[in-house]
């Protein structure tokens, strides 16, 4: 998504490219759909990009594989528009992704952790019990 040509595609193009399955596309629907830090669908939510490219503006000529400046995108006739996307990332860019999206993982699984605190406390407190029942009968 950070590189290919065209930045928006529609769920079943996008499975197409990421899993070479576009049976798949209702998984990363659901995963593009859940992390809105990382993508955005367009208003009849049928297509998804990434965010980060959305900061650039649409005058990468896909064709050529170049930024035109805003003259030349001007100038365009209506057809060659079309074929204009955004930038493409950097390879910085990506591995700030890559490390953002690593390390939201890595809090959530801790969170996760975080909120089963109870079930050693419960465990303790049974075992509490049983002892005292047992000691009592």
């Amino acid at each position: 998504m950070a590189v290919y040509k065209f930045y928006k595609l529609s769920f079943e193009d996008w499975a197409d490219r990421l899993t070479a399955d576009k049976t798949q596309a209702e998984k990363w629907k659901t995963v593009f759909a859940e992390h809105p830090e990382f993508f955005r669908l367009d208003g009849a939510k049928e297509r998804a990009s990434l965010v980060w490219r959305r900061q650039f503006p649409r005058r990468y000529d896909v064709d050529n594989e170049r930024v035109l400046t805003a003259e030349e995108y001007r100038s365009l006739p209506a057809e060659r528009s079309a074929r204009m996307s955004r930038n493409p990332l950097s390879s910085s860019d990506i591995k700030a992704l890559v490390d953002t999206a690593v390390s939201m993982h890595s809090r959530a699984l801790e969170h996760q952790k975080d909120k089963r605190w109870w079930v050693a406390l419960s465990s303790a407190a049974g075992a509490l019990l049983g002892a005292l029942v047992g000691k009592l009968l």
